[in-house]
This record gives structure tokens, sequence and C-alpha cells, in this order.
């Protein structure tokens, strides 16, 4: 187990293009799902339907991500601008 004394501190996050990483995994989803459609059938038949439906709940993911990415870059963004003033 490890002690107080050996843990060290955390990293500073990571700072990116979230947004756009975010949109592009979503279209990335959205497009795997669409690609996907047209062999359902083939899908069902061999029980793996369920590949379609997770690019689906993927894709349905990354729109929740999306709105919730923005909101936040804007929060850092209102937070830089009161630090400033």
């Amino acid at each position: 187990m490890w002690k107080k004394s050996e843990l060290r501190e955390a990293p500073a996050p990571l700072e990116g293009p979230v947004v756009g990483t975010i949109i592009g995994g979503t279209i990335i989803w959205f497009v795997l799902f669409l690609a996907q459609l047209p062999f359902y059938g083939w899908f069902a038949d061999n029980g793996h339907a369920w590949w379609v439906w997770t690019c689906l709940a993927g894709g349905g993911l990354g729109l929740i991500g999306i709105w919730y990415v923005r909101g936040r870059d804007a929060a850092l963004k209102r937070a830089a601008a009161a630090d400033h003033s």
C-alpha cells in the first residue's frame, strides 16, 4: 500500500482543441453507425447487432459531450476574462 509520503502531486491537465476533438469523434461514431445500417440483417443474424447500437450510442453521447465541452470552454474563457479585468 502507498504511504502518503510516497504520493506525488497530480500533473496539470492537458489543454488542447477539446471541442474539435469531441466533434470529430462524434462524427466518426455517426459515420460508423450509418455505414453499418445496410448490413444490419447480417449483424443481427450473427449476434453482432450491438455493434450498430454501440455506434449510435457513441454518437448520442458525443452530442452530450459537445454540449458539455462547449460550456466548459465558455466558462474558462469567462474566468480568464474576469481575471484580466
